[in-house]
């Protein structure tokens, strides 16, 4: 094994710091059994998917030591918030929520509010949640939730404010446990950190550097997760194309997908995020040749015009990204292909954004998740000169959203009179039908007779009867 690939191998926790934290958990959980009521806890979670695998494991620790979990903040003695960190709109949004919990901790002072994931490890938030809100009683970033237990037994018995902010950024801990949030869908981290250095993502920056985890330990809970029923699982990485990468046993994830499909069990396999500087037809081939596998592939490219995209660090042209598109619907014609787009990076011209109207329209996504750019601090775009004024840019993100709803809506439409298998997962918000979701990941509304709660988790025929550009509507076909 090479000194580099040494260096980027993943590090697991070792057995006896694993064992030190559930010991950590059982004093904890001994203390709680002696209370007249058991304690209640909390977890609210913002970001991204990463963040909520994360927060499923916070909260199967909190089980284990003794806490049942809450409807909602105001009722728990232990209340977490896991942050997202990668827009500044999101951080605000949280400091908001952490400001207004302050008469939380003000009408019951023995609660224990923490605040975890990306913020804090975000350089100076931590001095910042120091300063500015001192009824925070535990601060972690997102390399010590493995010591969840440690940290909340230390500001229990200490009374005192708990800061873990440094980590370990290379390291990896296995065997934690999970409380997922429902029976049908699952999250399944394959690896963590990223690479890329992207000059707007802070990622890097406060998830590490990529490190993967052992192909074993990802078959072993995928497996787990089949034998307990789970019907829609998705491999969660930054970059998943880049999965085993420096590792010891030659995994890669074209490899690992066909592993996974081998899994036993009648269950969908989705994955996110892929780049498109590491996707390609290995790829493809894989997805189209597992039959478990979903055809629908996430592939963000952020901007049409080289130019940008060059400023941006993603490491392809526009036209390279066309011709992996070319290669996936050659290899799926079937393929749902959504993607994600910044509109307004700095030095971007019309000319630019002109340049991400025409891919769209060349590529015609079955869906595009758009953004306004938004400066983060300590990444390079952060001190790019940025001449376009706010409001052009709003015009800009809106002509945007105009043309891809337009594209959508004439997508879905061309579902109408189809009868999909679609796995239901839930009821609609207002009751009065059921959701479901295509092998391609589209969003059907289910109502009408022949359907019900029994229907939750099972794969069932839909005939599609109407259409809309962010979902469809249908009926159950017996």
């Amino acid at each position: 094994m090479s000194a580099d690939t040494a260096a980027r191998a993943a590090r697991k926790i070792g057995k006896s710091d694993l064992r030190r934290q559930r010991e950590c958990a059982a004093r904890v959980r001994k203390i709680n059994e002696s209370r007249a009521e058991t304690p209640l806890s909390y977890v609210d979670t913002y970001g991204c998917q990463q963040n909520e695998a994360d927060s499923e494991k916070l909260r199967g620790m909190l089980l284990e030591m003794g806490y049942s979990p809450a409807a909602d903040g105001e009722g728990a003695d232990v209340v977490v918030i896991n942050t997202c960190a990668i827009r500044s709109h999101a951080e605000k949004r949280v400091l908001g929520v952490i400001g207004a919990l302050g008469h939380v901790k003000a009408e019951r002072p023995g609660r224990v509010l923490a605040v975890c994931g990306c913020m804090p490890q975000r350089a100076g938030m931590a001095e910042t949640l120091r300063r500015s809100y001192g009824y925070v009683d535990l601060v972690f970033g997102v390399h010590a939730l493995w010591r969840f237990p440690e940290l909340l037994e230390k500001a229990l018995g200490d009374k005192e404010r708990v800061f873990a902010v440094d980590g370990d950024g290379g390291a990896i801990a296995e065997g934690l446990p999970s409380a997922r949030d429902g029976s049908v869908k699952a999250w399944l981290p394959i690896m963590y950190g990223c690479d890329n250095f992207c000059t707007y993502c802070v990622v890097p920056h406060v998830r590490g550097r990529e490190r993967s985890r052992e192909a074993d330990d990802v078959i072993s809970e995928a497996r787990a997760l089949a034998d307990s029923g789970y019907r829609d699982i998705t491999l969660l990485g930054q970059n998943v194309n880049s999965y085993g990468r420096g590792g010891v046993d030659g995994a890669d994830f074209p490899g690992l997908l066909r592993r996974v499909n081998g899994v036993d069990g009648d269950f969908l396999i989705r994955f996110m995020t892929s780049h498109p500087k590491d996707a390609g037809e290995a790829l493809f081939r894989a997805m189209s040749e597992c039959e478990k596998v979903a055809r629908h592939i996430h592939l963000p490219f952020q901007a049409g015009g080289d130019r940008v995209l060059r400023a941006m660090n993603r490491g392809y042209t526009s036209g390279a990204y066309l011709a992996l598109i070319d290669a996936a619907r050659r290899i799926m014609p079937d393929i749902v292909i959504t993607s994600d787009v910044i509109v307004g990076f700095p030095g971007e011209l019309r000319e630019d954004f002109d340049a991400t109207l025409r891919l769209v329209d060349t590529v015609r996504f079955d869906a595009l998740f758009t953004f306004i750019y938004s400066p983060r601090e300590g990444t390079p775009a952060a001190v790019m000169d940025d001449p376009v004024p706010k409001r052009e840019k709003q015009a800009w993100f809106d002509e945007l959203l105009a043309s891809q709803n337009a594209i959508s809506a004439n997508k879905h439409a061309a579902y109408v009179g189809r009868t999909v298998r679609a796995l239901v997962d839930g009821r609609d918000v207002g009751g009065g039908a059921w959701t479901a979701r295509t092998n391609g990941g589209r969003l059907v509304r289910v109502a009408g007779g022949g359907i019900g709660d029994g229907d939750i988790g099972r794969f069932i025929d839909v005939k599609i009867t109407g259409s809309a550009a962010w979902s469809l509507t249908g009926e159950k076909k017996e």
